[in-house]
């Protein structure tokens, strides 16, 4: 059943999030409901942890060789650097800057950005992916699945 879902890529799916913010950002009536009345959300904490996240792990997986488009066959496992912490460091970092996004943005419905983007991550690309490497890499993705968390 995987397999049959349509093959969005990820950072279409991350933008078509992230666009509406922008405009939410310029209009969100009251009615909506602000996350802060006087005191700044950590969405400038936010911002540089997801780029690290998302921009570490790409470069890595260009040092390995590795396959960065989610349904393309996997060459690679990566499992150093970033990898060690989380096993999706750049779906981690993509939910991380829609996050910071959303709480920029300081209404409650922006909130369904990084929520979206989180339950397509968990329940759609991820299992797509852990069942392509595990194919590729057998028992080496099988121990890697036991020492590393799959978000953090």
């Amino acid at each position: 059943m995987i397999a049959k879902l349509p093959r969005i890529l990820p950072p279409i799916v991350f933008m078509s999030l992230l666009l509406p913010l922008f405009v939410l950002d310029i209009y969100h009536p009251p009615a909506f409901g602000e996350l802060r009345s006087s005191r700044p959300l950590p969405w400038d904490l936010l911002l540089p942890i997801g780029l690290i996240l998302l921009i570490g792990a790409r470069i890595q997986f260009k040092k390995s060789d590795s396959e960065i488009m989610t349904f393309g066959e996997p060459r690679n496992l990566v499992t150093s650097g970033l990898f060690r912490i989380s096993r999706n460091p750049m779906y981690l970092g993509f939910t991380i800057l829609l996050l910071a996004a959303a709480l920029y943005v300081n209404t409650a419905c922006a909130l369904l950005a990084p929520i979206l983007f989180f339950i397509a991550a968990n329940w759609w690309y991820i299992p797509y992916e852990e069942a392509a490497a595990k194919r590729a890499f057998g028992s080496d993705y099988e121990n890697y699945i036991q020492r590393v968390r799959r978000w953090i």
